[in-house]
């Protein structure tokens, strides 16, 4: 196994502090490049996340499994049992029909008792797996977890009745983060007289679910409402940044789950038109070549009239001295900043969507070396030669972008987060609402893309 240990690292930030031009920085090294913590990051375990269903090759068509299967007594109580535990994995007994499965046990085996509990059992896993949320309760939800291809409901049941160990194969099914252990926990500490907690505390596992139940080796995660993003390998936190996140309303960040194909270094900004036309920036460029060119703007005129302006790599760059490619309908992505003081704020939704991180200059060379994009040493070269340079990956590496109001913050303790964009009420409603079946696994709710404006 390859490992990219603390002396690399350490060894890239010393060589980038002596070949990056401090204009450039703005800001001292020390700043942009901190010494990694003793932890090693490995290499090998970056994994490819996508944000839709797996697809089956059709050359070799997975096996098919039924989903009523024939159950004895014994695994019959046993689905009881775990059905009237599941209250400590934040669902509902009642949900499952607790007292007809009871009373299909009393008359022994029987294809009623086979319907009856294959159903329920279903039904458990799917609330499991995927969530108890409809997909109408999660606004601007757009991650599609790929767990129902990857873990079918019937091979489940298969598996629970082979081995005769009910609740372990559901319980089988946890997330495997271990902030949803850690919610399961203050779940089982929290009295069942704090009602608001409890519900609280439900709706923040079931989030969990609502992702792909393992994220993979090595990854990117990001929770807005925190507004901090983690480099995280084996579930174990390496570094952390703080973020600007998006403003609330129509350019809040929407939650997904994409992949880094690449890092750019020393980025160009295409400015929108809503500034190039709406604020008279094109007129302007055109009007004041010098004023342009100190502010590293370059515009093109067509025929037609139409002003396009593109501002140039450089320490005012808009974009600051990186941005991470991760190509999604929405036009988000994660980039540096020139107003690096904006991340002494405590209140950082001021974007318009996209998520600028601090120290942005170490996280883009440390995706790109773990990436095998580029070598220590080219990566210096690259970041410090003040042109766009497109550094693809060859390992890529999962970003999520979610969205927790309680759970574990970056110093591991457990805690609530400001629902900044009001996205708790519709989950918490739907705890109250009857468990719904045949659920979406997609959002209806319109892609739209959001043009980062960069004026804060």
């Amino acid at each position: 196994m390859t490992i990219l240990t603390r002396k690399l690292l350490l060894a890239t930030a010393a060589a980038l502090c002596a070949a990056a031009p401090a204009a450039a920085q703005q800001q001292s090294f020390a700043e942009q490049f901190a010494p990694f913590q003793a932890e090693n990051v490995l290499e090998k375990d970056a994994v490819e996340v996508v944000s839709r269903p797996v697809v089956q090759d059709a050359s070799t068509p997975a096996p098919r499994f039924p989903l009523v299967q024939p159950w004895s007594v014994a695994d019959a109580q046993g689905l009881l049992d775990a059905i009237e535990g599941i209250g400590s994995e934040g669902l509902d007994p009642r949900d499952y029909r607790p007292e007809a499965l009871r009373q299909a046990i009393a008359f022994g085996t029987s294809p009623e008792l086979d319907q009856l509990a294959s159903q329920v059992f279903g039904w458990l896993v799917e609330d499991l797996r995927d969530g108890r949320t409809p997909m109408e309760a999660r606004k601007q939800w757009f991650v599609v977890d790929p767990d129902p291809d990857l873990i079918p409901t019937g091979k489940v049941l298969a598996d629970a009745l082979a081995s005769h160990d009910i609740a372990g194969t559901l319980a089988g099914l946890d997330p495997t983060h271990p902030d949803y252990a850690a919610l399961k926990t203050l779940l089982a500490q929290t009295p069942e007289t704090d009602a608001a907690k409890r519900k609280m505390i439900r709706a923040n596992m079931d989030r969990w679910r609502w992702l792909a139940r393992d994220l993979g080796g090595q990854y990117l995660i990001t929770n807005v409402p925190e507004m901090q993003l983690r480099l995280t390998v084996n579930d174990q936190i390496i570094r952390t940044y703080r973020t600007i996140v998006g403003k609330p309303g129509r350019t809040a960040t929407p939650q997904l789950a994409e992949t880094v194909e690449g890092v750019i270094f020393n980025p160009t900004w295409t400015v929108p038109q809503s500034i190039v036309k709406g604020e008279g920036l094109g007129a302007k460029v055109l009007n004041n070549p010098g004023w342009a060119r100190s502010a590293g703007y370059k515009a093109t005129k067509g025929a037609n009239g139409y002003i396009s302006v593109v501002q140039q790599p450089g320490p005012g760059n808009s974009l600051g001295m990186m941005k991470l490619d991760m190509p999604n309908p929405h036009a988000i992505f994660l980039h540096d900043t020139p107003s690096r003081g904006l991340f002494e704020r405590d209140n950082r939704a001021l974007s318009h969507g996209c998520i600028r991180t601090e120290r942005a200059l170490e996280l883009a060379m440390t995706i790109a070396i773990l990436g095998q994009g580029a070598t220590k040493d080219e990566a210096v070269e690259i970041s410090s030669s003040g042109k766009y340079t497109r550094v693809p990956v060859v390992k890529t590496m999962p970003v999520y972008i979610t969205y927790f109001t309680m759970g574990r913050d970056i110093d591991g303790e457990l805690r609530s987060f400001d629902d900044i964009y009001g996205r708790d009420a519709p989950v918490l409603a739907a705890l109250d609402q009857p468990r719904v079946g045949n659920r979406a696994r997609e959002t209806s709710e319109k892609v739209v893309e959001i043009v980062d404006d960069l004026q804060i």
